[in-house]
């Protein structure tokens, strides 16, 4: 387990999208760091597929509105977190492994003046530093692929949720087992590990005490998305090196490219899960 957490710090402390980046993006858009408002971010910070629209998914099935706590897991540079708080008025913490998205994510939550209502602490979802019945949602995006016991992290969400809290993330899917050198290269590019289909993951989160509202099977629209993506990394390769940040390893790009494929084929994919503490 050890090795697979050094990994997943290593994938993200060299990944393309870092805080660097992000401030050379907005410095070409607005010429100036002054007076950065929560909006600006969003057009850079949001580090996960679908978007702005995706968050909203979440925030509507998470009931999350007004004064809603929320614990984001694994929640890297805070896009998702300050998209919360600024557009639902939620108090939000994220519970982030790396680092030096840690310390991105402070930086960028300063800059827009959302300290007051966003935190990304350094933690482990597998125990997570937060109390027990602590916050009424649990969120998180594309990011539990990473982590090596699923069944752990989904219990720790349900011990920090009150009672009748919600549970409403999306990650990656195995509809079809991967071939030994697939699975190979998405761990060596993208940190990818245990993954699960559908059913066995609706399994894993009821098995934590949840009762599950709804999964919705994100397959189709990811095909998509993903191809968008796979072009502006390839992109964003460029940029990077010309203002000198982190521009991702090269397994990275070799193992987005074969990503993409998996998911058109149907072979890998991704869902949504929607579950309430009873």
């Amino acid at each position: 387990m050890a090795n697979d957490i050094r990994s997943a710090i290593d994938f993200y402390e060299r990944h393309p999208i870092s805080a660097g980046i992000i401030k050379a993006k907005l410095m070409a858009a607005r010429g100036s760091l002054e007076n950065v408002a929560p909006g600006d971010l969003f057009p850079h910070d949001q580090d996960h597929y679908g978007g702005l629209a995706a968050n909203d998914a979440l925030a509507e099935r998470a009931q999350i509105g007004p004064g809603s706590r929320v614990a984001d897991f694994c929640a890297g540079l805070g896009g998702p977190a300050r998209y919360l708080a600024h557009r639902y008025g939620a108090d939000v913490t994220g519970i982030e492994l790396t680092p030096a998205r840690v310390r991105g994510a402070a930086e960028l939550t300063r800059l827009v003046g959302l300290g007051h209502r966003v935190r990304v602490i350094e933690g482990n979802v597998m125990a997570v530093p937060l109390p027990d019945e602590s916050v009424e949602a649990v969120v998180s995006q594309e990011a539990l692929l990473h982590v090596p016991d699923k069944a752990r992290t989904l219990s720790e969400a349900h011990r920090i949720l009150r009672r009748g809290g919600r549970l409403a993330f999306s990650d990656w899917v195995a509809h079809r087992p991967l071939s030994p050198a697939d699975a190979e290269l998405m761990w060596a590019g993208m940190a990818a590990t245990n993954l699960y289909d559908i059913a066995s993951y609706t399994k894993l989160v009821a098995a934590a005490g949840f009762t599950i509202i709804a999964v919705d099977d994100l397959t189709t629209d990811w095909a998509e998305i993903l191809k968008v993506r796979l072009s502006m990394y390839q992109k964003l390769r460029g940029e990077t090196l010309a203002a000198g940040t982190a521009s991702g390893h090269d397994a990275f790009y070799e193992s987005y490219v074969r990503f993409v494929e998996l998911v058109s084929d149907g072979i890998l994919g991704g869902a949504r899960f929607v579950a309430v503490k009873p």
